[in-house]
């Protein structure tokens, strides 16, 4: 994707090879910066600390620390100690267990003086099928974009509600949920998303808005509990959103907030589609509710927000009482009956064991 007319990616390797770098999300959308990680110490405090996020991303970005612990010292006992540093970051999305567990299968049987170029190898190729994986996903989900609008007549616009940010900053290029509108965008299809605000990150109002304001998509920045009010009123066509986590059964991990608009739109019947890639699939978890593991954040992420002044400075304010406690759960699980579709990059299938088995039979047990 472009910024001002320069293209990006969230993540890619510095002209020496082995330096990493990335976009600062943290500072967006009033700071536009870039940084490097030289270290498998800098790549989990990047993924700790959200400078970068996104279940794609945050598996890229596992997979290049596990290359720059290599780089530093390819034998078994840092290799144990990068995967534990970096596995212990964040608990929810699948993605970085999943590309740690495949770069660390990769590494285990070869020679210490192989590791270092095999991990940046894998670490890039699974950068190279993200890129692709969700242009897929975007290509499938622009044709959901386009049926929908066709049935309704082709009104002046299709309007699209999201939650939290599932673009290209949350992926290494594209995005899962966004990739569909950007693709649809591309068709000519006057596509118009209400982006919700994401409390308490503000991922929406900071992240998507930038993204589409970037892209030249139009949307609306909307409050998180407004959204429901909108489907009662037809003024939403279709949801879209992503997931760190899927089930085998067709559950949903997701951005806090998310569930309760499933819950909205099941209500007013309107579609609420899933958009994900295969690495975000837990195969060995069926009950979402149960058993993902759900992270919960710094408290301070909702007693404290940020953003810029009248002078042009951006400040951090405290918005509670001083003797206020919050407890800042980060996602919730959206159960599979109120999922209309599921988007992958191998199609659409229903929310359901067998729908996932039907694009991806390799994963019966």
């Amino acid at each position: 994707m472009k910024v001002d007319g320069t293209p990006y990616r969230s993540i890619w390797l510095a002209d020496d090879g082995y330096t990493v770098c990335i976009i600062d999300q943290t500072k967006l959308p009033h700071r536009f910066e870039t940084t490097e990680l030289l270290s498998v110490e800098d790549a989990a405090i990047a993924i700790r600390d959200m400078l970068v996020r996104g279940a794609p991303l945050i598996g890229a970005t596992g997979a290049y620390g596990l290359a720059l612990a290599m780089r530093a010292d390819p034998g078994d006992a840092n290799l144990e100690m990068a995967f534990k540093t970096l596995h212990n970051t964040r608990p929810t999305a699948s993605n970085l267990a999943w590309a740690l567990n495949d770069v660390r299968d990769i590494l285990t049987p070869l020679q210490e003086s192989e590791r270092e170029a095999a991990a940046y190898n894998r670490a890039s190729e699974i950068c190279e099928d993200d890129v692709a994986t969700c242009r897929a996903i975007g290509e499938h989900g622009a044709d959901v974009i386009r049926k929908i609008w066709e049935d309704n007549g082709k009104p002046g616009r299709i309007n699209i509600l999201t939650h939290c940010n599932a673009g290209w900053l949350a992926t290494v290029d594209w995005g899962t949920a966004l990739s569909a509108i950007y693709v649809a965008h591309e068709m000519d299809i006057p596509v118009h998303v209400w982006a919700d605000e994401t409390r308490p990150r503000n991922q929406g109002a900071s992240l998507t808005a930038w993204e589409l304001s970037k892209h030249g998509v139009p949307h609306t920045v909307i409050a998180d509990n407004a959204g429901g009010h909108l489907m009662q009123h037809s003024q939403v066509d279709l949801c879209i959103v992503g997931t760190d986590r899927t089930t085998a059964a067709g559950d949903v991990c997701n951005k806090v907030g998310t569930y309760l608009k499933a819950l909205a739109a099941h209500d007013n019947n309107v579609p609420f589609y899933v958009a994900l890639p295969h690495s975000t699939i837990d195969w060995g978890i069926h009950d979402g509710i149960r058993d993902v593991p759900i992270e919960t954040r710094s408290p301070k992420e909702i007693t404290h927000i940020s953003g810029k002044t009248n002078t042009g400075d951006v400040k951090t304010v405290q918005i509670t009482p001083d003797d206020t406690q919050a407890l800042n759960i980060a996602f919730d699980v959206t159960p599979a009956r109120y999922i209309t579709g599921l988007i992958t990059e191998r199609g659409l299938c229903d929310a359901s064991e067998n729908g996932l088995l039907g694009l991806y039979p390799e994963c019966a047990s």
